[in-house]
């Protein structure tokens, strides 16, 4: 397909697939003539990720470089290859500099281990779930593994029906990408149900 072709496909402006071109984002066509190039469907799929990525999970270019670079190096390893994508996997699997052991990640890895996860140590989530109990316990609400445990066990089955919408797509670049959206975009939407069940819940408890 011509560049004007891969953008009615992709909703992206001519401007933008050759800025993404020039960044080295985008690999180049297949030269045609002195100014033309063709374009097939994996350019197709990977721009539809690298919008993806700076647009659904915010990325500088420069960072959704490295993300690229590193779907390209373990495309044969599906496991690694969404948890780079969704961010789940830092890239390098190196832990925040300066990040400090604490009571509350201490008691993270003790859930991880008590749910038989298999959780990279170096998983951004853990950090965050860590200094979420922090902040919880300094304003009066602590909580502990046995609270958790249950709401654990819910992210497992929606985790679930995540990776049940993946079945079937063969090309990386497209799994990573549905992977993605249906993390970011869909959250939002698993925040609202859980507003719409506790105000259910509220009603059940207490409306005569």
């Amino acid at each position: 397909m011509r560049i004007s072709e891969l953008s009615r496909r992709s909703g992206v402006s001519v401007t933008t697939i050759k800025y993404y071109l020039r960044e080295g984002l985008l690999p180049p066509g297949r030269q045609t003539a002195a100014t033309q190039a063709e374009y097939d469907d994996q350019h197709l799929h990977r721009l539809r990720l690298i919008r993806a990525l700076t647009g659904v999970r915010g990325l500088s270019v420069g960072a959704t470089r490295e993300v690229l670079d590193a779907l390209t190096e373990h495309a044969d390893d599906t496991h690694l290859l969404l948890g780079v994508a969704l961010g789940s996997v830092q890239v390098g699997g190196k832990p925040a500099e300066g990040a400090a052991e604490s009571a509350e990640s201490a008691e993270v890895a003790a859930l991880v281990q008590e749910l038989e996860w298999c959780v990279h140590d170096a998983a951004p989530a853990r950090a965050v779930l860590a200094e979420t109990l922090g902040s919880l316990r300094a304003l009066g609400l602590p909580l502990d593994l046995h609270t958790l445990l249950p709401y654990a066990r819910l992210a497992e089955r929606t985790a679930v029906l995540d990776l049940d919408q993946l079945d079937g797509l063969d090309d990386p670049l497209e799994a990573a990408e549905r992977a993605l959206l249906l993390t970011v975009l869909l959250e939002p939407a698993l925040m609202a149900l859980r507003r719409m069940a506790q105000e259910n819940e509220s009603a059940r408890r207490h409306l005569p």
